[in-house]
């Protein structure tokens, strides 16, 4: 407990692993946090044994600021890295912050004033995602857009409410106390997890929309497969033990999977199903495709030009009819290999065992 006159901790905890190029930045934005009156922040970092030279980077850091503490993490995923910051933490309020987000200068004030106001167990931002290059411009708005990933209230900037799961997050030490911490079996969905605990025991998790960053999505259609993928993949796991999925929604790329294969059966006798499938489901890529890249376009002050502007929308969709496929196929995939390797017994083993960027 804080005696009385002494600043409150608040303990930001990040696992990360060869973060190099993104470190130092992160670090600065992450110790510019302009707090409340009374509060002081510590920042602990858990290394996922980096090879790139992130390791002796943060040491370095550490060394010119008290502020931050480094931890190893030899389990080398995001699970095992929250429960070494966890274990070692002093703050009263805990904080999950990322490598590739940027937060605003107000974000741990913001964070401390929702569990204020609301009495929530968790509380978080919406989850916002920024592209870099072409393709990763694509995939950050087709991650924002319902018609896309679902309507998870999580991805809406306005919205202000008790969710299922929030981005990240932000607990009083007393509720980490009550439900523990992260599922270490876990490589992907060990947030969602988490918050499906607390809601199970009868907690709350709130979104605040004045809590507010932005996340770097992937930038390659490769990159963007590997991890849908994998948290297709570890769905299935999340749903095991507890008996019930986070979100039905979470359920509709699997269920798009296995329309395509028993479709695709059927052919041998039908060969039209197939067809009018695969006509559906382009007919709904290309809707959704046109009707996002319009709506970005609206915030769009360049090209000023109309047929600039038709360039841009059609340059967009073009890319949104990769990227839409990618998210769905991914997820679906991974989902139904997770159910084969749960229903097996198998051991969870190679590329499904490493987190992945």
């Amino acid at each position: 407990m804080t005696r009385a006159g002494e600043p409150q901790f608040v303990s930001v905890i990040v696992p990360c692993r060869n973060e190099l190029t993104h470190v130092d930045a992160f670090l600065d934005g992450a110790l510019s946090q302009v707090l409340p009156v009374g509060w002081r922040i510590e920042l602990l970092v858990a290394d996922g044994q980096s090879d790139d030279g992130t390791a002796d980077r943060l040491r370095v850091r550490a060394d010119q600021d008290e502020r931050i503490r480094v931890f190893s993490n030899p389990g080398r995923i995001v699970s095992t890295g929250l429960n070494v910051c966890l274990a070692r933490a002093r703050g009263e309020i805990i904080v999950r912050m990322d490598v590739h987000t940027k937060f605003s200068s107000a974000y741990v004030a913001e964070c401390i004033a929702a569990l204020e106001r609301t009495g929530a167990d968790n509380v978080g931002g919406p989850w916002v995602a920024r592209g870099v290059g072409a393709f990763g411009v694509a995939i950050a708005v087709a991650f924002q857009n319902r018609w896309v990933v679902g309507g998870a209230r999580s991805r809406d900037r306005t919205y202000e409410g008790e969710v299922d799961t929030v981005y990240l997050g932000c607990w009083p030490r007393r509720t980490l106390a009550r439900a523990g911490g992260f599922d270490e079996t876990l490589v992907r969905n060990q947030d969602d997890e988490h918050n499906l605990r607390l809601r199970l025991s009868g907690g709350r998790v709130w979104q605040s929309s004045r809590i507010r960053s932005s996340y770097q999505a992937r930038g390659t259609l490769t990159q963007l497969f590997r991890q849908q993928y994998q948290y297709g993949y570890w769905r299935p796991f999340v749903m095991h033990k507890h008996g019930k999925p986070g979100s039905f929604r979470q359920l509709v790329p699997a269920v798009f999977v296995a329309s395509l294969l028993v479709t695709a059966l059927l052919t041998v006798r039908w060969p039209v199903l197939l067809w009018a499938l695969l006509a559906a489901y382009g007919g709904y890529i290309v809707l959704v495709c046109l009707v996002v890249a319009l709506g970005e376009a609206k915030f769009c002050k360049t090209p000023s030009s109309w047929v600039g502007r038709i360039l841009l929308i059609g340059s967009l969709a073009g890319r949104l009819g990769l990227v839409v496929p990618t998210y769905h196929l991914g997820y679906g995939l991974g989902t139904w290999r997770g159910l084969l390797d749960l229903a097996l017994g198998r051991r969870v083993s190679g590329d499904k065992a490493k987190m992945t960027r």
